[in-house]
């Protein structure tokens, strides 16, 4: 399945809600640290209600550690500043769908990484800075979910 990866988080409830995606769609998702919170956070607790126990969560000290343990083929950047829209993509399984912090989004260098395949952007007014971390990551994996048939899935 696809493996979401979060670049240092730091909204509880985002992480709670990208568990909850996670269950429900098969995808694993991966945290990059340092967190802006603990797994003991009511807030996460709430946002992922039950589904902890029902998704592959992995945390990685740094971007480094996140890289050997995906050996990732394909990584695709989400950022407001992406040249490719995230409907032009073929996504297959495997691939890797990673997303900035709340406040400022993926840092430069990071965009820039050798692992990153494409930046990629999801449509929205120019006049606004970004769209919520949860609600982006579930849109990106809702699109490659629905290009590959929603696999496992009941439709």
């Amino acid at each position: 399945m696809f493996r979401i990866l979060f670049h240092t988080p730091e909204i509880p409830g985002n992480t709670g809600n990208a568990i909850r995606l996670a269950a429900i769609t098969g995808a694993e998702l991966h945290l990059v640290e340092p967190l802006g919170f603990d797994f003991s956070d009511a807030k996460l607790r709430r946002a992922g209600l039950d589904y902890h126990d029902l998704a592959v969560v992995t945390v990685h000290k740094d971007i480094e550690a996140a890289w050997a343990a995906l050996k990732p083929e394909r990584v695709f950047a989400y950022t407001s500043d992406g040249e490719t829209s995230y409907t032009d993509i073929s996504y297959r399984e495997g691939d890797v769908l990673m997303f900035g912090p709340e406040s400022v989004g993926l840092p430069a260098w990071l965009k820039q990484d050798p692992h990153v395949t494409a930046r990629v952007r999801l449509p929205m007014k120019p006049s606004l800075r970004s769209l919520n971390l949860a609600n982006a990551a579930s849109i990106a994996v809702f699109e490659a979910w629905r290009q590959n048939g929603f696999a496992g899935a009941k439709v």
